[in-house]
């Protein structure tokens, strides 16, 4: 019988590692050894190459080389003269000028010997026989000579290729392309570069209780939200998110979706119904149709999470409380990410504080309270402002960062622990 012409009652029957079904899958795993499984079945990832305008925000696809020397000349590094050292050593020194040096004019032949001095414009070479530059606010000019008012030094001249040699590795595979990264490659001499083609990752959020924003609410509805706040977390990846309308809590309706990303994304994500009642339809469905990889991950809040494929598509299914779906992403679908197209970024920013306000931690789970920081002279402090419940989208949003509470650790007042920064 094909996949999709299984009966709801397999599903219905499938309700937990108890079943059947669930034997053989990895349950309830601690966050790395759940990240080192998923990871194991990474994304095929493409490569394309693209203008430097359109590479913000991209994955570097490539070791980049430099095709030259940079600086490609030894240049001045000041407004001012460039001069012989052993003429200017003693000031005050009056020298003649003998010719103008311009960034984008340079003579190749011009030189100077000892009392000589060529006027110089920051970027310009440097002519064959000096090896100093005065700052022109430290001089003197009265017609063709300058008068030097302090002693020289041999200071500002950049020297051919002492920023990066030609051949030379400027930017690493898998660097997340900045503004001053996209510089870099103009500087090396590329106008086109090669990047991991964008993801096309779905996003399906389940339950009938889901209305979109900006309708009116009956009573019992919500709006729905956590398409929107992964969708925002994809594009910070660099990759496309396909935002799908919610999904009422069907087997039939949630299959047809499946299939319908499966079909268009590279990965798709769910929300919700990946718990243990009896409208978790995700998970029997994963259960009963699916190839399901594990299972249930020791974090809090959180832990009902499940990786698995769909029609040979890799998919996660979070839970469906908004914070819960926020910190399963960033904890468990971020290092997928990172994994597959071979990136550190985002590279997680931890800091140590010491906590204001008790959290309360867990005996066999890592715990991320969201908290907020507070620089002091004596480093951070950390407090817990807002009430911890998985549904209370605002202590995310107002939060700076995550406890990393280990098993067992205490999250007791003026405990010193780590912070992952949101």
């Amino acid at each position: 019988m094909a996949k999709q012409d299984k009966p709801l009652s397999l599903a219905k029957e499938a309700t937990g590692p108890e079943s059947e079904f669930m034997k053989e899958i990895p349950y309830y795993l601690p966050l790395d050894e759940a990240i080192s499984l998923a990871l194991q079945h990474k994304l095929p990832c493409q490569v394309e190459n693209i203008a430097l305008d359109d590479a913000h925000q991209r994955i570097l696809a490539e070791d980049l080389r430099s095709k030259v020397n940079d600086p490609p000349f030894d240049n001045s590094a000041m407004d001012g003269f460039a001069v012989q050292f052993n003429d200017t050593e003693q000031a005050p020194t009056t020298l003649d000028i003998v010719a103008v040096s311009q960034a984008a004019a340079g003579d190749e032949n011009l030189s100077i010997t000892s009392g000589q001095a060529v006027r110089i414009m920051t970027g310009a070479p440097i002519p064959s026989g000096a090896d100093a530059i005065i700052p022109i606010e430290a001089c003197s000019i009265h017609h063709n000579q300058v008068t030097l008012n302090q002693p020289s030094k041999p200071h500002f001249i950049r020297k051919c290729g002492e920023n990066i040699s030609e051949n030379e590795v400027g930017l690493k595979k898998g660097t997340y392309l900045t503004p001053q990264a996209i510089s870099m490659c103009a500087t090396m001499g590329y106008a086109t570069i090669p990047v991991i083609q964008r993801l096309k990752i779905g996003i399906i959020s389940t339950g009938d209780e889901l209305k979109p924003p900006g309708t009116d609410l009956a009573y019992g509805e919500i709006y729905e939200s956590n398409s929107y706040g992964i969708s925002g977390l994809i594009k910070m990846l660099g990759h496309t998110p396909i935002r799908y309308p919610a999904v009422h809590d069907s087997i039939e309706a949630l299959r047809e979706q499946f299939n319908i990303a499966a079909n268009e994304c590279d990965l798709f994500i769910t929300s919700g119904g990946v718990s243990m009642g009896e409208w978790d339809y995700v998970r029997k469905l994963m259960e009963t149709e699916g190839n399901l990889v594990f299972w249930r991950v020791k974090i809090r809040p959180g832990s009902p999470p499940l990786f698995g494929h769909w029609n040979d598509t890799p998919m996660f299914g979070l839970p469906g409380n908004p914070v819960s779906s926020h910190v399963v992403f960033r904890m468990l679908v971020t290092p997928y990410l990172r994994g597959s197209i071979g990136t550190t970024y985002p590279q997680d920013q931890i800091v140590h504080a010491r906590l204001r306000s008790k959290v309360r931690s867990t005996t066999d789970c890592l715990t991320l309270r969201r908290v907020t920081l507070k620089s002091t002279p004596d480093g951070f402090t950390a407090d817990q402002p807002k009430h911890q419940g998985s549904g209370n989208i605002d202590s995310l949003s107002s939060a700076d960062g995550l406890t990393l509470l280990k098993p067992g650790q205490s999250g007791d007042v003026g405990e010193q622990i780590e912070v992952l920064l949101l």
